[in-house]
């Protein structure tokens, strides 16, 4: 499958959201199409997150990855946190996850960051596999604290 990784635009809102909706449910979170497409909508038209997405030849949007921008302090830089990473089930194992992460490094990177971050659970072996691949290096020096107020 001929792929391109670019950066998402509100045209894309459509196949975005519902990319966004089972990534929301393989974290088995409830079906939401209305949710996925105004959580979506809101990210692309602020412009509050970075969304890149692989698009085949003929169009069909088949993953998407999208980072937040954050601060590194003690670098004094720019940084981002890849929050979200989905491929469709029907273009897995085709190296589609692994452009677009590479991708989504050199686009960080073209937006002057100092630091790209990402967190995954212990069981994902198969996602931290292909981190490490790419020369992620995991943080075995700080805890990873959270609170759901």
């Amino acid at each position: 499958m001929a792929a391109n990784v670019r950066v998402a635009n509100s045209g894309d809102l459509d196949q975005v959201a519902v990319l966004f909706d089972e990534y929301r449910q393989f974290y088995e979170q409830d079906a939401n199409a209305e949710l996925a497409r105004r959580f979506m909508a809101a990210r692309l038209s602020e412009g509050s997150s970075l969304v890149l997405v692989t698009e085949t030849d003929d169009g069909d949007i088949v993953a998407f990855t999208q980072l937040y921008p954050l601060f590194d302090s003690v670098g004094a830089v720019p940084s981002f946190i890849l929050y979200d990473l989905y491929v469709a089930k029907r273009a897995r194992r085709q190296g589609i996850a692994r452009a677009l992460m590479i991708e989504a490094v050199n686009e960080a990177r073209r937006r002057g960051a100092g630091r790209l971050e990402l967190q995954t659970a212990r069981d994902n072996v198969a996602a931290q596999k292909l981190y490490e691949g790419l020369g992620w290096q995991r943080d075995n020096d700080f805890y990873v604290y959270a609170i759901h107020p």
